[in-house]
């Protein structure tokens, strides 16, 4: 080998490439295969908002199902995905602004054009209870622009008008819960 210096070069590169990808894992198939999606809702400062709220991927939608407990009875109130997955802020601040990648203007959740974290109002019954049932079209879980994994889900202390801006007056945040990979359902 001592007359063959070029050789020499090549040779330890792919050595020690391979070596380099025997310790590199694979990618992730992160977003791959994702049907379902949980957010568990706990109280901000001074509420008592709780509940669980699942994301099931229906085709070209998402369902959105699930129960909160600790509402202001009879009443309705603003159901939202925020921009970050961040409840830490004592009033649920950190979760940012309305999930809007497209900048669509803020709606209800069946328009063409809304925000992608537009889902309406939940509606208490006199206990303070609601059940959640809504399905939105083109959100995504794990994967692309629209992905909700990762994000906030926000429910607020007044009904969402579905039409003022930026966030339909739906008022303060009472409870806030992060959205994460679940288990599939099926």
């Amino acid at each position: 080998m001592r007359d063959h210096p070029i050789l020499i070069l090549p040779l330890l590169l792919v050595v020690l490439g391979l070596a380099m990808a025997a310790d590199t894992p694979a990618p992730s198939p992160a977003g791959t295969g994702v049907t379902d999606a949980i957010a568990v809702i706990s109280p901000t400062q001074g509420q008592k908002v709780a509940g669980v709220v699942r994301f099931h991927r229906d085709g070209d939608a998402v369902h959105v199902t699930g129960e909160l407990a600790g509402l202001t009875p009879s009443a309705k109130h603003g159901f939202h995905l925020h921009e970050y997955g961040d409840c830490t802020a004592p009033d649920g601040s950190s979760a940012g602004g309305h999930f809007a990648p497209e900048a669509h203007p803020h709606g209800a959740p069946d328009p063409a054009a809304h925000h992608a974290g537009d889902l309406g109002n939940v509606e208490a019954d006199a206990a303070g209870h609601a059940m959640v049932d809504v399905t939105v079209r083109g959100l995504g879980l794990a994967s692309g622009e629209r992905a909700i994994v990762g994000r906030a889900v926000v429910v607020h202390a007044q009904p969402d008008d579905l039409t003022s801006q930026p966030a339909g007056n739906a008022g303060a945040r009472v409870g806030c819960g992060v959205v994460g990979v679940a288990k599939s359902a099926s």
